[in-house]
């Protein structure tokens, strides 16, 4: 567990440095929640992108074989083998998160809290081959890692599956369809499967992430290929990083997630459980049809920190090629900024619900949000002490049930099953009144 509500009781700390929450960070919804569930990283600056791309694939590794559409032709040097470890931590540093908070003893002054109240919460920072009959083309052909690595571009869909399928890929029904619409839009296609005996070698028991590095105009993620042979919905994070702000989506709208609600104490232990719904239930409240903002911040800091910022050494990993120095830590005790903004999105979709493939925008908002949910912690005091702690204990069980509403909306739980899991204070009734909620959202 890792506090971050230290710096709130300097005194001598300038009002524009002060740290925008304060809390203990308990827990986190990573990736691993979710079943399904692919993550890529983009590195966009001007035209350049670095996209990095890792999946849940189980199973044999023969029957591995990822085709992408790529705006552009890609030499070797532009494709590279990831570190998985490195997608790891951005996915726990950006993850939503559970913080705690404990009441102030009512009958205590605070001068504190109007300065924690100011604070900012903001911070500025191949041979060439060709089979006619096909209309496909072979533009080169790599071995990268353990990935064998063929560039191809084609005429017609039919020809391309037809290849593919000669070739011993192994394409889903309905490939055809979709690959016909890259192919007007005169886009190669980067097809990887294992070497298997360099994958044997290399001794890993899982694979890792691939990386292609071009420049082109357009900002975009296909999404259409993996919904082909998808048997369900599928998960997809994105973590964009520029130096410029945060990217949105710009053919889909781009929600925030809810965040800074307090929920009842017994999410401690069940925030796993809790995360799923409530994101289940966002997705079904946009129709399916929404992306969303899961956390936007600089990489310099965090607050709290589900995981420590990442080293430049790590960033530069990912694509970020316009940092330098040695690490997070070093370059903030040389007053550096890393100048990496982090975008982290996350979308549930299907060929129904995303029938386009993703278009982005860098833009130049730099406010920082994280998809954060709160525990408060009850004083223990005796109600007897002064007259604010009656005040407090009287004000307490409507702060409780307002929670236990509140989870009820995010979850759609069922809000007695949730009454009954809470600590309620003695002598509280609780009613099943119509929710505080009711005429917000509704």
């Amino acid at each position: 567990m890792i506090a971050r509500c230290i710096v709130c009781l300097l005194l001598l700390l300038p009002l524009n440095q002060a740290w925008a929450f304060c809390g203990f960070y308990v827990a986190k919804a990573d990736t691993r929640l979710f079943n399904k569930a692919s993550k890529v990283v983009l590195v966009r600056d001007g035209n350049r992108t670095v996209l990095t791309m890792a999946n849940d694939f189980q199973g044999d590794v023969n029957e591995f074989a990822i085709v992408i559409p790529v705006p552009t032709f890609l030499q070797r040097e532009q494709i590279h083998v990831g570190n998985v470890a490195v997608l790891d931590h951005l996915d726990a540093y950006s993850s939503p998160r559970l913080v705690e908070h404990f009441d102030h003893n009512p009958c205590a002054r605070y001068e504190m809290k109007a300065l924690a109240d100011k604070a900012s919460t903001t911070i500025t920072r191949a041979a060439r081959k060709k089979n006619k009959s096909l209309g496909v083309t072979v533009e080169a052909t790599y071995t990268v890692g353990e990935y064998d690595i063929v560039i191809l571009s084609a005429k017609e869909s039919s020809g391309l599956a037809d290849w593919l399928m000669e070739n011993h890929y192994k394409i889903p029904a309905g490939a055809e369809g979709v690959s016909g619409s890259y192919i007007k839009q005169n886009m190669h296609f980067f097809v990887a499967k294992v070497n298997l005996e360099k994958h044997a070698k290399l001794g890993f028991n899982y694979l890792r992430p691939l990386q292609v590095a071009y420049e082109h105009n357009r900002f975009m993620l296909p999404i259409r290929l993996g919904t082909v042979n998808a048997n369900g919905p599928q998960e997809l994070f994105v973590f964009a990083l520029t130096r410029k702000g945060r990217v949105e989506t710009t053919n889909y709208r781009t929600v925030k997630l809810p965040s800074d609600m307090e929920v009842p104490e017994y999410i401690k232990t069940q925030f796993a459980d809790f995360y799923r719904d409530m994101f289940a239930t966002q997705v079904k409240k946009e129709n399916r049809r929404a992306v969303f903002l899961e956390y936007a911040w600089n990489m310099n800091w965090c607050d709290p920190c589900a995981a420590e910022p990442l080293s430049s050494k790590e960033l530069r990993q990912l694509g970020v090629f316009w940092i330098s120095g040695d690490g997070a830590r070093d370059q903030k005790s040389q007053g550096q900024a890393q100048n990496a903004f982090i975008t982290r999105l996350h979308l549930r979709y299907s060929g129904q619900t995303f029938p386009q493939d993703l278009q982005f925008q860098a833009t130049g908002n730099r406010n920082n949000f994280q998809g954060r949910f709160i525990i408060q912690h009850p004083w223990k005091g005796d109600p007897k002490q002064c007259p604010q702690a009656k005040q407090y204990f009287d004000q307490l069980g409507k702060r409780m049930q307002k929670r236990a509403d509140t989870l009820a909306h995010l979850t759609g739980w069922d809000r007695s099953e949730i009454q009954k899991n809470i600590d309620w204070p003695k002598n509280q009734t609780v009613k099943n009144h119509d929710p505080w909620w009711k005429n917000v959202w509704e």
